[in-house]
């Protein structure tokens, strides 16, 4: 199985925003990042079988760019694994039940999914895991997801894919 965790994109800050937590959105630099990071994650060449998100609209507005460059036929699925605050071992139990041969991306927040990769990869939920947003970071494991039994095939910051995302021929044509 591979797991890929993305964190959401560049978010309108707190204080500048009116609404609720969950209706924060991505700011026009967000979703510009979010895009251009996709494009960096398509180059990998991972055909994703699952698109989970958490419910908060900059974690989906995120999986729906990701949706658009990587997987178009896939359903995005919101999961309450992923929201924010949630315990990590929560998201962790969740991926155990994936099959074996299963590519789930996540898009979530910080610092669950720090967490989980470092549950993920050490079997302890560490805080010096962390993602930066419109980063991401594959974890493989041989058979089921489980505690301290991931391999780390890469973890790539936002400014290295979306490096990457200039690489990839147009898909215009």
């Amino acid at each position: 199985m591979n797991c890929i965790l993305v964190r959401h994109g560049i978010a309108v800050e707190s204080d500048e925003w009116d609404g609720t937590e969950k209706n924060r959105p991505l700011t026009e630099k967000g979703k510009r990042r979010v895009r251009q990071a996709a494009e960096g994650l398509a180059t990998l060449d991972y055909r994703p079988t699952h698109l989970f998100t958490s419910p908060f609209v900059r974690a989906y507005d995120t999986a729906r760019q990701l949706q658009a460059v990587i997987c178009p036929k896939l359903t995005v699925e919101i999961r309450g694994e992923l929201v924010a605050g949630t315990k990590p071992e929560r998201l962790v139990a969740f991926l155990h039940t994936l099959p074996s041969d299963a590519v789930a991306i996540c898009v979530g927040h910080e610092p669950q999914l720090g967490e989980v990769a470092s549950l993920l990869l050490c079997g302890k939920a560490l805080h010096n895991f962390p993602l930066k947003k419109a980063g991401a970071v594959c974890i493989e494991s041989k058979g089921l997801m489980d505690l301290s039994q991931g391999l780390l095939r890469w973890w790539l910051q936002p400014l290295q894919l979306r490096a990457l995302g200039k690489r990839r021929p147009s898909q215009e044509a």
